[in-house]
């Protein structure tokens, strides 16, 4: 059951009145995220995410576009005209910082909002369509991120475009094809970063088009909440303005005060140093590693060393990585549990939690040379980081495919309550 919809939007100014007759956007901000909505009386703080990750979109569109005014895709210029922008354009510095460091926490606000989804059941019916369209977005940044991450055209720039790119080359058949349409020519060059900077322009007005469809569909069977448990009656809501509007503007101070400490303080903390280095196609760097919200898929994709029957060793990882994503649009299917929180799914938490560990190991190991020792010597039995990577690997996909499956069919839950307002009074 969807959520109560609360009292209808009624102007008092007549200028608003004339408006919203000839076209009702007051009224669909009031039914969308005004006192029209009524949103689940229990939602906690980690429903922020959603909201925080749409101040990031706001943020990079903004000053992608400032950027975009004083940068030149050419490969003999563009590396000056980001220097350009850094010392000569008035706050040039603070804004190209700002789109950066916006990019990372747009990650971070996006992967803490799947992890939740993912804790509280938001995926299961009658969510699909919304899980699935906030995936297509997680899709979308990455694409975007990766072409915005070459256009300074240094050396890690570079080199990434060269890595990425050539792993399309092991799709048999087209493989060849896609990296040439990508390079747009024999070699990763000057139509490559025209290419790129055009389509980074553009994705992230498409996200923001897909975002709306995602918003669209939230708002048709309602906000999930921590019990899982569906809107039943006027009791179980609120309106989300003010309680929620104002938990938004409490979580939005804290973020930016968090994302000023590094604009202002460490402003290249998760940058890389090489790509302060011009593109030298003569000179490869001592160890090529993307951005580090890349890096779990990126460790999954080196973690695949043999061939498995026809597939060779690159296709395999190239397909390792890919499924890594894909296998979050089937998850609706995987978990056939009828509890949607895990909250009251208490082994499902145990192997989430490990879970949460795998990732972050996939992304210490995606940083490291596939060498590495970690355990062992290098002259006897050594663990090294793409032994780790396998295992991790392993568990990722076994949790998704294996464990969720199992338990959501086999798992004795905890008693849910029976509705939202019964959980508030309750706690």
């Amino acid at each position: 059951m969807g959520s109560f919809p609360g009292p209808a939007f009624k102007p008092q100014n007549s200028v608003v009145a004339w408006i919203d007759q000839r076209l009702p956007i007051f009224s669909l901000v009031h039914g969308a995220l005004g006192p029209g909505y009524g949103a689940p009386r229990n939602l906690n703080y980690m429903w922020n995410f959603g909201s925080l990750a749409g101040l990031c979109l706001v943020i990079q569109l903004l000053t992608g576009i400032v950027l975009a005014m004083h940068y030149t895709p050419h490969v003999d210029m563009a590396f000056d005209s980001v220097e350009r922008i850094m010392r000569d354009v008035n706050n040039g510095a603070m804004i190209r910082y700002m789109h950066a460091n916006g990019a990372s926490f747009f990650f971070i606000a996006v992967y803490i909002h799947i992890f939740r989804g993912l804790y509280y059941g938001s995926y299961k019916a009658p969510r699909e369509i919304l899980w699935m369209l906030g995936v297509v977005i997680m899709l979308l940044m990455m694409a975007t991120a990766f072409m915005g991450y070459v256009l300074p055209w240094g050396q890690m720039s570079f080199w990434g475009a060269q890595v990425i790119t050539n792993l399309f080359s092991a799709i048999p058949i087209v493989g060849e094809d896609i990296v040439t349409l990508l390079w747009g020519g024999f070699s990763v060059d000057n139509p490559t970063l025209n290419r790129f900077f055009s389509l980074h322009y553009l994705l992230p007005f498409v996200i923001v088009g897909v975002v709306i469809l995602h918003i669209w569909a939230l708002h048709i069977p309602g906000s999930n909440n921590p019990t899982g448990v569906d809107v039943k009656t006027k009791a179980d809501v609120i309106p989300f303005h003010p309680y929620y509007t104002i938990k938004d503007v409490f979580g939005i101070f804290v973020f930016l005060t968090v994302f000023c400490l590094f604009l202002f303080y460490a402003p290249n903390a998760m940058g890389h140093p090489d790509n302060y280095i011009p593109a030298n196609s003569m000179v490869t760097p001592s160890s090529i590693v993307p951005e580090w919200y890349f890096l779990p898929f990126y460790a999954i994709l080196r973690s695949v060393t043999f061939d498995i029957l026809i597939i060779d060793a690159k296709l395999g990882g190239v397909l390792a990585m890919f499924a890594s994503i894909g296998v979050l649009f089937v998850l609706p299917w995987l978990d056939g549990s009828k509890v949607r929180s895990m909250k009251y799914r208490p082994t499902t938490r145990m192997f989430f939690v490990i879970f949460l560990i795998d990732v972050v190991i996939l992304t210490w190991v995606g940083a490291q040379k596939p060498d590495l020792v970690i355990l062992g010597s290098e002259d006897g039995f050594a663990l090294r980081a793409v032994h780790l990577g396998q295992i991790s690997t392993a568990y990722y996909f076994a949790y998704f495919l294996v464990i969720t499956p199992l338990l959501s069919r086999r798992e004795k839950t905890l008693p849910v309550p029976e509705s939202i307002m019964a959980s508030v009074t309750k706690s």
